[in-house]
């Protein structure tokens, strides 16, 4: 391997390998009760080290976030998909964020989730407004798929797309609700899973 592409390896596997620990950290802690002290010594960097991947702990709680608390957008969801595919493009995409956002070697506590969103609105800006243009994408989308299969037969021709639309958006997002109900990643995925199951037999033909 060039020893340049070697050194760029070795940078990207130490910044991920603090954005992974210092995720830990914020999980459980506030951002403010969480300092660049605390961090480094957590993963045994001297400030230099970590200031050398992140300007300040700003920076780093945005890579944080912008790794590991992954809104339910489904922007990436195609357009030119049957609903019946559609509902299973968005319980595997739900599933994949859960999965990543859920630590496999520590317990699960709903309430830390629920902090640090709520940390992630106060402390990075702009976080509310980049999501809210997703959600509107997101709705978007999501009539388009439901306009087409009214036309293509697969649902109801009594069906408003975009009440539809924002339920169905409304239902990924409400994956959250089952986490706090459930206490259980994998049980709030199989209920999630559940839920758009029985949404789509309610609205096809």
């Amino acid at each position: 391997m060039h020893p340049e592409r070697s050194v760029c390896y070795i940078m990207n596997d130490t910044r991920e390998y603090i954005i992974d620990q210092a995720y830990r950290l914020f999980l459980d802690k506030s951002y403010e009760a969480v300092s660049i002290s605390d961090i480094s010594k957590s993963i045994g960097f001297t400030k230099g080290a970590l200031y050398h991947h992140f300007l300040n702990k700003e920076d780093l709680f945005k890579a944080v976030i912008d790794k590991y608390l992954k809104i339910i957008i489904l922007n990436d969801i195609k357009k030119d998909i049957t609903v019946a595919e559609c509902v299973r493009s968005i319980v595997e995409y739900v599933s994949q964020v859960v999965n990543t956002t859920c630590i496999d070697d520590q317990p699960f506590a709903p309430v830390s989730y629920l902090s640090l969103l709520i940390d992630a609105l106060r402390y990075y800006p702009g976080f509310a407004e980049k999501h809210e243009h997703f959600f509107n994408e997101t709705v978007d989308n999501l009539k388009t798929i439901l306009d087409q299969a009214i036309k293509d037969g697969e649902i109801r021709e009594d069906i408003d797309t975009s009440i539809a639309a924002q339920h169905m958006f409304s239902l990924s997002a409400g994956i959250a609700g089952n986490l706090f109900m459930t206490n259980s990643p994998s049980d709030a995925i199989q209920s999630f899973k559940s839920q758009m199951i029985e949404y789509y037999k309610i609205i096809k033909k």
